[in-house]
């Protein structure tokens, strides 16, 4: 059974940091690539970041200089670290593993930032 949960959500300030994780299980985790996307209220899910098996990694326009993904195989653990915050910010943000060979990708239930002006 594969699982991805996320963890660290809350509610902050402007200005304010918070780190997102999500712990894989049921895949194989290292040869995964992973991500992060947020869906803010009344709008479409939109990419924040991605991470490939390799380390490579990719980020939204909008997040660039102030987010920082990062992956951690042996603990099978994908973290989101969310710098200098601001209201536009605040969304449910979903951890995600991309389809992979015969292998569909997942989601997890996803995780509420609020980010206060």
């Amino acid at each position: 059974q594969v699982q991805l949960v996320e963890s660290g959500g809350g509610l902050v300030q402007a200005g304010g940091s918070l780190r997102l994780s999500c712990a894989a299980s049921g895949i194989i985790f290292s040869i995964n690539n992973m991500g992060w996307h947020r869906q803010p209220p009344g709008k479409q899910r939109e990419l924040v970041a991605t991470i490939t098996s390799g380390g490579a990694t990719n980020y939204a326009d909008s997040v660039k200089g102030r987010f920082t993904i990062s992956r951690d195989n042996a603990k099978n653990t994908v973290y989101l670290q969310m710098n200098s915050l601001k209201p536009e910010d605040t969304a449910v943000y979903y951890c995600n593993s991309e389809p992979l060979l015969h292998w569909p990708g997942y989601w997890g239930q996803g995780t509420q930032v609020t980010v206060s002006s």
